[in-house]
Protein backbone atom coordinates (compact mmCIF):
# COMPACT_ATOMS: atom_id res chain seq x y z
CA UNK A 1 0.00 0.00 0.00
CA UNK A 2 1.43 3.74 -1.06
CA UNK A 3 2.26 6.08 1.97
CA UNK A 4 -0.63 8.19 0.45
CA UNK A 5 -3.46 5.63 0.59
CA UNK A 6 -2.02 5.09 4.46
CA UNK A 7 -2.31 8.21 5.55
CA UNK A 8 -5.84 8.84 3.72
CA UNK A 9 -7.04 5.47 5.11
CA UNK A 10 -5.67 6.61 8.95
CA UNK A 11 -7.49 9.89 7.99
CA UNK A 12 -10.74 8.12 7.01
CA UNK A 13 -10.25 5.88 10.60
CA UNK A 14 -9.88 9.10 12.86
CA UNK A 15 -13.17 10.81 10.96
CA UNK A 16 -15.36 7.71 11.80
CA UNK A 17 -13.96 7.82 15.56
CA UNK A 18 -14.32 11.76 15.83
CA UNK A 19 -18.01 11.36 14.55
CA UNK A 20 -19.19 8.97 17.37
CA UNK A 21 -16.80 10.34 19.95
CA UNK A 22 -18.53 14.03 18.52
CA UNK A 23 -21.82 13.52 17.16
CA UNK A 24 -23.74 16.45 15.47
CA UNK A 25 -25.59 18.79 17.20
CA UNK A 26 -29.27 18.10 17.67
CA UNK A 27 -31.42 19.43 14.86
CA UNK A 28 -34.51 21.73 15.54
CA UNK A 29 -36.26 24.12 14.25
CA UNK A 30 -35.71 27.69 15.07
CA UNK A 31 -38.94 28.71 15.85
CA UNK A 32 -42.26 27.10 16.70
CA UNK A 33 -45.60 29.22 15.91
CA UNK A 34 -48.85 27.74 17.24
CA UNK A 35 -51.84 29.75 15.76
CA UNK A 36 -55.29 29.29 17.20
CA UNK A 37 -58.41 31.22 15.50
CA UNK A 38 -61.49 31.13 17.63
CA UNK A 39 -64.69 29.77 16.48
CA UNK A 40 -63.38 28.10 13.35
CA UNK A 41 -64.82 25.33 11.63
CA UNK A 42 -62.86 22.93 9.77
CA UNK A 43 -65.07 23.88 6.80
CA UNK A 44 -64.45 27.52 6.19
CA UNK A 45 -60.86 25.87 4.47
CA UNK A 46 -63.26 25.18 2.01
CA UNK A 47 -66.43 27.18 2.17
CA UNK A 48 -64.53 30.59 1.83
CA UNK A 49 -61.10 28.82 -0.46
CA UNK A 50 -62.42 31.32 -3.53
CA UNK A 51 -62.00 34.48 -2.00
CA UNK A 52 -58.39 33.36 -0.34
CA UNK A 53 -54.76 34.41 -1.95
CA UNK A 54 -52.34 31.64 -2.02
CA UNK A 55 -49.92 32.74 0.14
CA UNK A 56 -52.46 32.11 3.49
CA UNK A 57 -54.65 29.42 4.53
CA UNK A 58 -54.08 27.73 1.14
CA UNK A 59 -50.36 27.95 1.46
CA UNK A 60 -50.43 26.21 4.81
CA UNK A 61 -53.39 23.71 3.69
CA UNK A 62 -51.52 23.07 -0.22
CA UNK A 63 -48.13 22.87 1.07
CA UNK A 64 -47.85 21.55 4.17
CA UNK A 65 -49.72 18.86 6.20
CA UNK A 66 -53.42 18.69 6.16
CA UNK A 67 -55.34 16.78 8.74
CA UNK A 68 -59.16 16.67 7.14
CA UNK A 69 -60.66 15.18 9.92
CA UNK A 70 -59.32 16.93 13.17
CA UNK A 71 -61.84 16.68 16.08
CA UNK A 72 -61.69 18.12 20.19
CA UNK A 73 -62.30 14.87 21.94
CA UNK A 74 -64.30 16.40 25.41
CA UNK A 75 -67.37 18.71 26.05
CA UNK A 76 -68.06 21.50 26.67
CA UNK A 77 -66.23 22.99 23.41
CA UNK A 78 -65.18 26.52 24.91
CA UNK A 79 -62.46 28.90 24.52
CA UNK A 80 -60.18 28.32 27.48
CA UNK A 81 -60.37 24.47 27.76
CA UNK A 82 -59.75 24.52 24.15
CA UNK A 83 -56.54 26.82 24.10
CA UNK A 84 -55.57 24.47 27.44
CA UNK A 85 -56.24 21.50 25.02
CA UNK A 86 -54.24 22.25 22.59
CA UNK A 87 -51.20 23.52 24.32
CA UNK A 88 -50.79 20.45 27.09
CA UNK A 89 -52.01 18.09 25.00
CA UNK A 90 -54.87 16.58 26.89
CA UNK A 91 -57.95 17.09 27.62
CA UNK A 92 -60.56 19.11 30.76
CA UNK A 93 -59.46 15.76 33.22
CA UNK A 94 -56.23 16.15 33.45
CA UNK A 95 -55.58 19.57 32.99
CA UNK A 96 -58.64 21.21 35.14
CA UNK A 97 -59.64 24.14 32.76
CA UNK A 98 -63.29 22.71 32.33
CA UNK A 99 -64.77 25.67 30.92
CA UNK A 100 -64.11 29.82 31.02
CA UNK A 101 -65.88 30.35 34.64
CA UNK A 102 -65.64 27.13 37.23
CA UNK A 103 -67.83 26.66 40.15
CA UNK A 104 -65.24 26.67 43.00
CA UNK A 105 -66.91 25.06 45.84
CA UNK A 106 -64.55 26.13 48.17
CA UNK A 107 -65.72 29.67 47.85
CA UNK A 108 -68.97 28.73 46.75
CA UNK A 109 -68.99 31.07 43.55
CA UNK A 110 -67.87 31.52 40.00
CA UNK A 111 -64.32 31.92 39.32
CA UNK A 112 -62.58 33.04 35.57
CA UNK A 113 -59.94 30.16 34.94
CA UNK A 114 -57.04 32.65 34.62
CA UNK A 115 -58.37 35.10 37.53
CA UNK A 116 -55.77 35.68 40.23
CA UNK A 117 -56.12 38.33 43.02
CA UNK A 118 -52.59 37.21 44.29
CA UNK A 119 -51.48 39.33 40.73
CA UNK A 120 -51.69 43.04 39.50
CA UNK A 121 -52.02 44.43 36.11
CA UNK A 122 -48.91 45.09 34.38
CA UNK A 123 -49.70 48.30 32.04
CA UNK A 124 -52.52 49.43 33.03
CA UNK A 125 -54.78 50.81 36.73
CA UNK A 126 -57.26 48.57 36.18
CA UNK A 127 -57.95 44.72 37.37
CA UNK A 128 -57.88 43.45 33.34
CA UNK A 129 -54.02 42.68 34.54
CA UNK A 130 -55.30 40.12 37.45
CA UNK A 131 -54.71 36.84 35.94
CA UNK A 132 -51.97 34.23 35.75
CA UNK A 133 -51.99 30.33 34.74
CA UNK A 134 -52.17 29.05 38.02
CA UNK A 135 -55.17 26.81 37.62
CA UNK A 136 -53.68 25.14 34.73
CA UNK A 137 -52.77 21.59 36.03
CA UNK A 138 -50.40 20.37 33.63
CA UNK A 139 -47.42 21.75 31.77
CA UNK A 140 -48.05 22.74 28.47
CA UNK A 141 -45.58 22.31 25.07
CA UNK A 142 -43.96 25.77 25.93
CA UNK A 143 -43.27 24.31 29.41
CA UNK A 144 -41.64 21.56 28.38
CA UNK A 145 -40.10 23.37 25.44
CA UNK A 146 -38.05 26.06 28.72
CA UNK A 147 -37.51 22.96 30.85
CA UNK A 148 -35.68 21.24 27.75
CA UNK A 149 -33.21 24.18 27.24
CA UNK A 150 -32.79 25.57 30.71
CA UNK A 151 -34.81 28.20 30.53
CA UNK A 152 -33.06 29.04 27.15
CA UNK A 153 -35.51 29.21 24.50
CA UNK A 154 -38.19 32.04 24.50
CA UNK A 155 -41.99 31.77 25.00
CA UNK A 156 -43.93 34.64 23.84
CA UNK A 157 -47.73 34.21 24.16
CA UNK A 158 -50.35 36.67 22.64
CA UNK A 159 -54.13 37.61 22.06
CA UNK A 160 -57.10 39.93 22.54
CA UNK A 161 -58.39 37.79 24.88
CA UNK A 162 -56.62 37.27 28.59
CA UNK A 163 -57.05 33.23 28.26
CA UNK A 164 -56.11 33.16 25.20
CA UNK A 165 -52.44 34.22 25.80
CA UNK A 166 -52.19 32.91 29.44
CA UNK A 167 -53.04 28.94 29.03
CA UNK A 168 -50.75 28.77 25.69
CA UNK A 169 -48.04 30.31 27.18
CA UNK A 170 -48.11 27.98 30.26
CA UNK A 171 -46.72 28.63 33.79
CA UNK A 172 -42.98 29.99 32.08
CA UNK A 173 -43.03 32.15 29.29
CA UNK A 174 -41.02 35.36 29.05
CA UNK A 175 -43.98 37.53 28.37
CA UNK A 176 -47.99 37.04 28.06
CA UNK A 177 -49.82 40.11 26.49
CA UNK A 178 -53.19 41.08 26.02
CA UNK A 179 -55.70 43.13 25.01
CA UNK A 180 -57.85 46.03 27.51
CA UNK A 181 -60.54 46.79 25.92
CA UNK A 182 -61.10 49.46 28.23
CA UNK A 183 -57.91 51.15 27.37
CA UNK A 184 -56.89 49.68 23.48
CA UNK A 185 -53.46 48.62 25.09
CA UNK A 186 -51.83 45.00 25.60
CA UNK A 187 -50.88 44.29 29.16
CA UNK A 188 -49.55 41.84 31.50
CA UNK A 189 -49.89 40.57 35.10
CA UNK A 190 -46.87 40.56 37.66
CA UNK A 191 -47.36 37.08 37.19
CA UNK A 192 -44.91 37.39 34.53
CA UNK A 193 -43.17 40.89 35.05
CA UNK A 194 -42.59 44.09 36.64
CA UNK A 195 -43.45 46.23 33.94
CA UNK A 196 -44.26 45.91 30.75
CA UNK A 197 -40.52 45.77 28.23
CA UNK A 198 -39.39 48.76 26.53
CA UNK A 199 -41.30 47.35 22.83
CA UNK A 200 -44.40 46.57 23.94
CA UNK A 201 -44.87 49.93 25.37
CA UNK A 202 -43.75 51.63 22.11
CA UNK A 203 -46.06 49.24 20.59
CA UNK A 204 -48.77 50.84 22.26
CA UNK A 205 -47.61 54.36 21.78
CA UNK A 206 -48.50 53.86 18.44
CA UNK A 207 -52.41 53.69 18.98
CA UNK A 208 -53.26 50.90 16.49
CA UNK A 209 -56.43 50.66 18.15
CA UNK A 210 -57.45 54.48 17.50
CA UNK A 211 -56.68 54.12 14.26
CA UNK A 212 -58.98 51.51 13.47
CA UNK A 213 -61.86 53.15 15.29
CA UNK A 214 -61.40 56.34 12.83
CA UNK A 215 -61.88 53.98 10.21
CA UNK A 216 -64.99 51.67 8.65
CA UNK A 217 -65.33 48.01 8.18
CA UNK A 218 -66.05 47.77 4.84
CA UNK A 219 -66.26 44.65 2.24
CA UNK A 220 -62.91 43.16 1.08
CA UNK A 221 -64.68 41.95 -2.49
CA UNK A 222 -67.78 43.67 -4.66
CA UNK A 223 -70.86 42.61 -2.84
CA UNK A 224 -72.34 40.24 -5.29
CA UNK A 225 -69.36 37.66 -3.77
CA UNK A 226 -70.99 37.29 -0.64
CA UNK A 227 -74.77 36.76 -2.24
CA UNK A 228 -74.90 33.16 -1.25
CA UNK A 229 -74.91 33.64 2.06
CA UNK A 230 -78.23 35.41 2.23
CA UNK A 231 -78.90 39.02 2.31
CA UNK A 232 -76.65 41.64 4.05
CA UNK A 233 -79.27 43.17 6.24
CA UNK A 234 -80.52 40.28 8.46
CA UNK A 235 -82.90 39.59 11.27
CA UNK A 236 -80.34 36.67 12.51
CA UNK A 237 -77.28 39.38 13.34
CA UNK A 238 -77.08 41.85 16.44
CA UNK A 239 -76.68 45.50 15.84
CA UNK A 240 -73.15 45.86 17.20
CA UNK A 241 -72.37 49.37 16.29
CA UNK A 242 -75.70 50.61 17.34
CA UNK A 243 -76.24 51.85 13.92
CA UNK A 244 -80.22 50.69 13.58
CA UNK A 245 -78.63 48.57 10.57
CA UNK A 246 -76.88 45.15 10.32
CA UNK A 247 -75.78 45.60 7.05
CA UNK A 248 -72.72 47.55 5.87
CA UNK A 249 -70.45 49.74 6.41
CA UNK A 250 -69.76 49.52 9.74
CA UNK A 251 -68.64 52.32 11.43
CA UNK A 252 -67.85 53.56 15.31
CA UNK A 253 -69.61 56.73 15.21
CA UNK A 254 -72.64 55.85 17.15
CA UNK A 255 -70.84 53.48 20.14
CA UNK A 256 -70.55 54.74 23.40
CA UNK A 257 -67.45 56.20 23.79
CA UNK A 258 -66.61 53.85 26.93
CA UNK A 259 -67.44 50.83 24.82
CA UNK A 260 -65.54 51.41 21.58
CA UNK A 261 -62.69 49.96 22.63
CA UNK A 262 -64.23 46.60 23.38
CA UNK A 263 -66.60 46.90 20.05
CA UNK A 264 -63.17 47.18 17.94
CA UNK A 265 -62.64 43.19 19.33
CA UNK A 266 -65.73 42.11 17.02
CA UNK A 267 -63.94 44.00 13.68
CA UNK A 268 -60.97 42.70 11.68
CA UNK A 269 -59.32 45.68 13.02
CA UNK A 270 -59.43 43.66 16.45
CA UNK A 271 -56.85 40.69 14.51
CA UNK A 272 -54.72 42.85 12.77
CA UNK A 273 -53.50 44.67 16.34
CA UNK A 274 -52.85 40.82 16.93
CA UNK A 275 -50.97 40.61 13.97
CA UNK A 276 -48.97 43.74 14.26
CA UNK A 277 -48.09 42.79 17.93
CA UNK A 278 -47.26 39.47 17.12
CA UNK A 279 -44.82 41.02 14.12
CA UNK A 280 -43.10 43.50 16.73
CA UNK A 281 -42.25 40.46 18.70
CA UNK A 282 -40.41 39.14 16.28
CA UNK A 283 -38.39 41.67 15.70
CA UNK A 284 -38.04 42.82 19.45
CA UNK A 285 -37.80 39.34 20.91
CA UNK A 286 -35.00 38.26 18.21
CA UNK A 287 -36.64 35.34 17.97
CA UNK A 288 -35.97 32.34 15.77
CA UNK A 289 -32.27 33.97 16.20
CA UNK A 290 -30.49 32.26 19.30
CA UNK A 291 -28.99 29.15 19.73
CA UNK A 292 -32.38 27.49 20.75
CA UNK A 293 -35.79 26.74 19.36
CA UNK A 294 -38.13 29.59 20.39
CA UNK A 295 -42.27 29.35 20.49
CA UNK A 296 -44.24 32.21 19.64
CA UNK A 297 -47.88 31.45 20.52
CA UNK A 298 -50.77 33.80 18.80
CA UNK A 299 -54.49 33.71 19.29
CA UNK A 300 -56.99 35.42 16.93
CA UNK A 301 -60.10 36.20 19.02
CA UNK A 302 -62.05 38.25 16.37
CA UNK A 303 -63.63 35.56 14.69
CA UNK A 304 -65.34 34.64 18.00
CA UNK A 305 -66.51 37.62 18.60
CA UNK A 306 -68.42 37.61 14.96
CA UNK A 307 -69.83 34.35 15.35
CA UNK A 308 -71.48 35.46 18.34
CA UNK A 309 -73.03 38.78 17.09
CA UNK A 310 -73.70 37.84 13.40
CA UNK A 311 -73.75 33.84 13.23
CA UNK A 312 -72.35 31.56 10.63
CA UNK A 313 -73.93 32.85 7.45
CA UNK A 314 -73.04 36.27 7.62
CA UNK A 315 -71.29 38.70 5.64
CA UNK A 316 -69.36 40.07 8.14
CA UNK A 317 -68.33 36.08 9.08
CA UNK A 318 -66.72 36.05 5.25
CA UNK A 319 -64.84 39.20 5.64
CA UNK A 320 -63.62 38.15 8.77
CA UNK A 321 -61.65 35.20 7.13
CA UNK A 322 -60.86 36.76 3.91
CA UNK A 323 -59.69 39.50 5.67
CA UNK A 324 -57.47 37.48 8.45
CA UNK A 325 -55.92 35.15 5.23
CA UNK A 326 -54.10 38.43 4.13
CA UNK A 327 -53.23 38.81 7.49
CA UNK A 328 -51.90 35.49 7.91
CA UNK A 329 -49.97 36.00 4.95
CA UNK A 330 -48.42 38.75 5.81
CA UNK A 331 -47.52 37.18 9.14
CA UNK A 332 -45.80 34.28 6.79
CA UNK A 333 -44.12 36.44 4.72
CA UNK A 334 -42.61 38.35 8.33
CA UNK A 335 -41.37 34.99 9.51
CA UNK A 336 -39.84 34.25 6.18
CA UNK A 337 -38.29 37.41 6.60
CA UNK A 338 -37.00 37.18 10.53
CA UNK A 339 -36.31 33.44 10.64
CA UNK A 340 -35.78 32.16 7.18
CA UNK A 341 -38.48 30.08 5.02
CA UNK A 342 -38.18 26.35 6.52
CA UNK A 343 -36.62 27.46 9.54
CA UNK A 344 -39.91 27.47 11.32
CA UNK A 345 -42.75 25.22 11.70
CA UNK A 346 -45.95 26.63 12.11
CA UNK A 347 -49.13 24.64 13.19
CA UNK A 348 -52.76 26.21 12.59
CA UNK A 349 -55.96 24.84 14.73
CA UNK A 350 -59.55 26.02 16.75
CA UNK A 351 -60.40 26.27 19.79
CA UNK A 352 -63.70 25.25 19.07
CA UNK A 353 -66.26 25.27 16.11
CA UNK A 354 -69.39 26.63 15.96
CA UNK A 355 -73.03 25.46 15.85
CA UNK A 356 -75.34 27.02 12.41
CA UNK A 357 -76.88 30.08 13.35
CA UNK A 358 -79.89 28.39 15.77
CA UNK A 359 -82.44 31.08 14.42
CA UNK A 360 -81.84 30.10 10.66
CA UNK A 361 -82.15 26.48 11.40
CA UNK A 362 -84.98 27.32 13.03
CA UNK A 363 -86.36 29.39 10.39
CA UNK A 364 -85.72 26.42 7.89
CA UNK A 365 -87.25 23.81 10.18
CA UNK A 366 -83.99 22.14 10.93
CA UNK A 367 -83.36 20.27 14.40
CA UNK A 368 -82.74 23.03 17.27
CA UNK A 369 -84.39 24.12 20.24
CA UNK A 370 -83.11 25.15 23.84
CA UNK A 371 -83.33 23.41 27.45
CA UNK A 372 -83.73 26.26 29.18
CA UNK A 373 -81.45 27.67 32.00
CA UNK A 374 -82.75 29.31 34.02
CA UNK A 375 -86.01 27.04 34.08
CA UNK A 376 -84.13 24.13 34.47
CA UNK A 377 -82.27 25.32 37.44
CA UNK A 378 -85.25 26.41 39.02
CA UNK A 379 -87.25 22.84 38.46
CA UNK A 380 -84.22 20.82 40.16
CA UNK A 381 -84.41 23.03 42.99
CA UNK A 382 -87.85 22.21 43.14
CA UNK A 383 -87.66 18.72 43.03
CA UNK A 384 -84.65 19.42 45.82
CA UNK A 385 -87.25 21.08 47.93
CA UNK A 386 -90.13 18.67 47.86
CA UNK A 387 -88.16 15.48 47.99
CA UNK A 388 -85.10 16.44 50.55
CA UNK A 389 -86.93 19.45 52.31
CA UNK A 390 -84.10 22.02 50.92
CA UNK A 391 -83.54 23.51 47.27
CA UNK A 392 -80.19 24.30 48.55
CA UNK A 393 -79.71 20.52 48.19
CA UNK A 394 -78.93 22.11 44.80
CA UNK A 395 -75.97 24.30 44.98
CA UNK A 396 -75.23 24.76 41.19
CA UNK A 397 -76.35 24.35 37.43
CA UNK A 398 -73.36 25.34 35.24
CA UNK A 399 -71.44 24.47 31.89
CA UNK A 400 -73.63 21.54 31.68
CA UNK A 401 -72.97 20.00 35.18
CA UNK A 402 -75.34 19.81 38.42
CA UNK A 403 -73.51 20.68 41.75
CA UNK A 404 -75.04 18.90 44.45
CA UNK A 405 -74.28 20.41 48.21
CA UNK A 406 -72.38 18.14 50.51
CA UNK A 407 -73.09 20.30 53.66
CA UNK A 408 -77.15 19.68 52.43
CA UNK A 409 -76.65 15.87 51.96
CA UNK A 410 -74.49 15.10 55.56
CA UNK A 411 -76.93 18.16 57.11
CA UNK A 412 -80.08 15.47 56.40
CA UNK A 413 -77.70 12.52 56.80
CA UNK A 414 -78.36 11.28 52.90
CA UNK A 415 -76.51 9.17 50.82
CA UNK A 416 -74.71 11.44 47.87
CA UNK A 417 -74.62 8.59 45.30
CA UNK A 418 -78.16 8.16 45.93
CA UNK A 419 -78.89 11.42 45.63
CA UNK A 420 -77.61 11.83 42.31
CA UNK A 421 -79.23 8.72 40.61
CA UNK A 422 -82.07 10.24 42.26
CA UNK A 423 -81.66 13.45 40.19
CA UNK A 424 -80.77 11.68 37.49
CA UNK A 425 -83.82 9.75 36.59
CA UNK A 426 -86.06 13.04 37.38
CA UNK A 427 -83.92 14.97 34.44
CA UNK A 428 -84.37 11.99 31.86
CA UNK A 429 -87.89 12.15 32.82
CA UNK A 430 -88.69 15.42 32.49
CA UNK A 431 -86.31 17.02 29.77
CA UNK A 432 -86.28 15.59 26.59
CA UNK A 433 -83.81 17.94 25.54
CA UNK A 434 -81.36 16.07 27.11
CA UNK A 435 -78.94 13.42 25.69
CA UNK A 436 -76.19 11.84 27.36
CA UNK A 437 -76.32 11.74 31.24
CA UNK A 438 -73.77 10.96 33.57
CA UNK A 439 -73.68 11.16 37.43
CA UNK A 440 -70.13 11.05 39.10
CA UNK A 441 -70.27 7.90 40.10
CA UNK A 442 -70.32 6.48 36.64
CA UNK A 443 -67.09 8.70 35.97
CA UNK A 444 -65.13 8.24 38.47
CA UNK A 445 -65.28 4.52 37.84
CA UNK A 446 -63.56 5.29 34.45
CA UNK A 447 -59.94 7.19 33.10
CA UNK A 448 -60.02 9.77 30.49
CA UNK A 449 -58.62 8.81 27.24
CA UNK A 450 -57.91 10.28 23.56
CA UNK A 451 -60.22 8.70 21.70
CA UNK A 452 -63.74 10.20 21.44
CA UNK A 453 -65.73 7.05 22.74
CA UNK A 454 -66.52 8.88 26.17
CA UNK A 455 -66.52 13.35 25.96
CA UNK A 456 -68.29 13.66 29.09
CA UNK A 457 -65.62 12.05 31.01
CA UNK A 458 -62.77 13.59 28.84
CA UNK A 459 -64.53 16.79 29.58
CA UNK A 460 -64.66 15.88 33.57
CA UNK A 461 -62.38 17.20 36.18
CA UNK A 462 -63.13 14.97 39.49
CA UNK A 463 -61.48 17.35 42.02
CA UNK A 464 -63.81 20.65 39.89
CA UNK A 465 -66.44 19.65 37.94
CA UNK A 466 -69.76 18.53 39.07
CA UNK A 467 -71.98 15.55 40.40
CA UNK A 468 -74.12 15.11 37.05
CA UNK A 469 -73.48 16.08 33.70
CA UNK A 470 -75.03 15.86 30.66
CA UNK A 471 -75.39 17.07 27.30
CA UNK A 472 -78.16 18.52 25.18
CA UNK A 473 -79.42 16.44 21.91
CA UNK A 474 -77.92 17.60 18.51
CA UNK A 475 -78.23 21.45 17.68
CA UNK A 476 -79.86 22.14 21.03
CA UNK A 477 -78.64 25.12 23.37
CA UNK A 478 -78.86 25.78 27.27
CA UNK A 479 -80.76 28.99 26.14
CA UNK A 480 -82.17 29.83 22.43
CA UNK A 481 -80.44 32.66 20.70
CA UNK A 482 -82.65 34.84 18.32
CA UNK A 483 -79.09 36.23 17.13
CA UNK A 484 -75.50 35.15 16.44
CA UNK A 485 -74.51 31.20 17.06
CA UNK A 486 -72.32 29.57 20.22
CA UNK A 487 -70.66 26.98 20.71
CA UNK A 488 -69.92 23.90 23.55
CA UNK A 489 -71.79 20.91 22.45
CA UNK A 490 -70.33 17.46 21.61
CA UNK A 491 -71.26 17.13 18.01
CA UNK A 492 -69.38 17.58 14.76
CA UNK A 493 -70.26 21.44 14.24
CA UNK A 494 -68.32 22.41 17.28
CA UNK A 495 -65.96 19.78 17.33
CA UNK A 496 -64.16 19.50 13.82
CA UNK A 497 -61.42 22.00 13.33
CA UNK A 498 -58.99 22.79 11.07
CA UNK A 499 -55.03 21.00 11.85
CA UNK A 500 -52.47 22.60 10.11
CA UNK A 501 -48.96 21.85 9.73
CA UNK A 502 -46.64 23.87 7.78
CA UNK A 503 -42.72 24.65 7.88
CA UNK A 504 -39.81 22.67 8.93
CA UNK A 505 -39.91 19.05 8.14
CA UNK A 506 -43.43 19.11 7.47
CA UNK A 507 -44.33 16.99 4.61
CA UNK A 508 -46.92 18.01 1.85
CA UNK A 509 -50.05 15.59 2.49
CA UNK A 510 -54.08 15.48 2.86
CA UNK A 511 -54.86 13.11 5.70
CA UNK A 512 -58.34 12.18 6.51
CA UNK A 513 -58.03 9.87 9.22
CA UNK A 514 -59.15 10.87 12.99
CA UNK A 515 -56.97 12.80 14.66
CA UNK A 516 -57.45 14.80 17.62
CA UNK A 517 -55.92 18.78 18.99
CA UNK A 518 -54.26 17.23 21.72
CA UNK A 519 -51.84 15.20 19.74
CA UNK A 520 -50.69 18.53 18.57
CA UNK A 521 -48.70 18.78 21.40
CA UNK A 522 -47.32 15.68 21.00
CA UNK A 523 -46.44 16.35 17.60
CA UNK A 524 -44.17 19.36 18.12
CA UNK A 525 -42.62 17.27 21.32
CA UNK A 526 -41.71 15.07 18.51
CA UNK A 527 -40.10 17.13 16.47
CA UNK A 528 -38.29 19.26 18.86
CA UNK A 529 -36.58 15.84 20.31
CA UNK A 530 -38.39 16.74 24.09
CA UNK A 531 -40.40 15.47 26.66
CA UNK A 532 -44.60 16.14 26.01
CA UNK A 533 -46.35 17.90 28.31
CA UNK A 534 -47.19 16.07 32.00
CA UNK A 535 -50.52 15.89 31.03
CA UNK A 536 -50.25 14.55 27.48
CA UNK A 537 -52.49 11.88 25.91
CA UNK A 538 -51.39 12.49 22.35
CA UNK A 539 -49.62 11.04 19.57
CA UNK A 540 -47.32 12.08 17.14
CA UNK A 541 -49.20 12.74 13.65
CA UNK A 542 -46.70 13.54 11.60
CA UNK A 543 -44.03 10.40 10.36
Amino acid sequence: MSKIKVILSQMLILLVFSVELFPQQLQRPKLVVGIVIDQMRYDYLYRFEPYFGKDGFNRLKYEGSNFTFGHYNYVPTYTAPGHTSIYTGTSPYYHGIIANDIYDRSLKKMVYCVSDTTVSSVGSNDAEGQMSPRRELSTTITDQLKLATNGKSKVISLSLKDRAAILPGGHWPDGAYWYDYKTGDFISSTYYMKSLPAWVKDFNKRKFADKYLAGEWTLSRPEENYSSLGPDESAYEKDVFSEGKTSFPHSFGKVKSDSKYGVLESTPGGNQIVEELAKAALVAENLGKGKETDFLAISFSSTDYVGHSYGNYSHELQDMYIKLDEQIADLMKALDKQVGKGNYVLFLTADHAGLDTPHFLKDHNLPTGELGSRAFGDSLKAFAARNYGSAKVVENVSNGQVFISRDEVRKANLDLHEVTRVFSDYIRRTFPQVSTLMTRGDLEKQVAERETSNLILNGFNPARSGDIAFNLQPGFLLSFLNTGTTHGAPYSYDTHVPILFYGWHIPKQTVNTPVYTVDIAATIANLLKITEPSGSMGIPLIK
